[in-house]
């Protein structure tokens, strides 16, 4: 008996460090790599000029809309474009690349904390650097290495639009307008070393996350869920999100400034109009559930957009179709 509990301790040990050393490991991967902690935002990295910024937006806009242009001409209207397994790959790749710049933010933002709260630590609390960063900070480090990674995954975001577009035979302005502001939000993070970023990115990648493992769910061919997931995720996101710019005004106006707090106020104006759009469509499709919740859960209304409920009218599936 002694001897069994012997080799049980010891295998409980061994399993404890080997979690150890894993977690040391992954660590070191997400935050404290020499390339991460010496991350530095300058305009010789890819996509960091504003030149870039404008040319790749409109070079967005307008191949959506010539794809769209040329399908309505060249393809009978309603008859979708076959991706196959496309779309549900796109979606599991968003869905563990939202992991790991969730994972990593957050790993990052601990060690900032942990490396530099005698810096500030009279006069700020952990949250407080989370929601405003001190005035005078630069683009580089750790969090602005995921914040990078963050804006880069915008690009890659985007494919989503010419999915919908081949196989629902739709183009949304506000798909279009969401998708672009995301991309030139991000890009102003960086620039402008903005305030709020860091909470900003964990909400939205885990909210990323959760949608994309979901989508992949769906279009593989298993159950939806019995209430429209994806836009109750965005619902929870968007509160918070408006509950944080509250908390980065009260900072900023009470605690010595933040920065970044030009860019903050122009991202503010734009995600007061996604808010407005979002609560009307989601008005609008919990007044349709209430009419007959299975027309709801197979239209494209259930599946909103990333911030945005995508403005279609696509004709819902009967029961009988279902």
């Amino acid at each position: 008996m002694n001897q069994n509990s012997n080799l049980s301790h010891i295998h409980s040990k061994t399993n404890m460090n080997l979690a150890t050393t894993t977690i040391q490991r992954i660590n070191y991967l997400l935050s404290e790599q020499p390339s991460i902690r010496s991350f530095q935002w300058s305009p010789i990295m890819w996509g960091s000029t504003w030149s870039f910024l404008i040319i790749s937006i409109s070079s967005y806009i307008v191949t959506s809309t010539t794809l769209h242009l040329l399908l309505l001409v060249l393809i009978r209207r309603g008859r979708p474009v076959p991706l196959g397994p496309i779309p549900a790959l796109h979606s599991l790749a968003m869905s563990l690349i939202s992991v790991i710049i969730f994972l990593g933010m957050l790993s990052s933002a601990v060690a900032e904390i942990r490396d530099t709260r005698w810096i500030w630590r009279r006069s700020k609390t952990p949250l407080q650097w989370l929601l405003c960063f001190p005035i005078g900070t630069r683009p580089s480090g750790r969090v602005f290495f995921w914040s990078y990674a963050f804006y880069l995954s915008r690009f890659m975001h985007v494919l989503r639009t010419f999915f919908t577009i081949l196989r629902r035979r739709n183009l949304s302005f506000f798909q279009l307008f969401n998708h672009s502001i995301l991309i030139c939000m991000s890009f102003l993070w960086l620039e402008f070393s903005q305030s709020f970023q860091v909470i900003a990115i964990l909400l939205m990648t885990l909210v990323f996350a959760l949608v994309y493992a979901y989508r992949f769910w769906t279009e593989i061919g298993l159950r939806r869920a019995r209430f429209p997931f994806v836009m109750n995720c965005h619902l929870v996101f968007l509160g918070c999100n408006l509950a944080c710019h509250i908390g980065v005004l009260l900072l900023h106006f009470y605690k010595g400034g933040c920065n970044g707090m030009g860019a903050w106020f122009f991202n503010s104006v734009l995600n007061v109009f996604v808010l407005l759009v979002f609560l009307r469509s989601y008005i609008k499709t919990y007044y349709l559930i209430r009419e007959n919740y299975f027309n709801v859960s197979a239209s494209s209304i259930s599946e909103v957009e990333d911030f945005v409920t995508s403005q279609t009218s696509n004709k819902p599936l009967s029961k009988k179709e279902m």
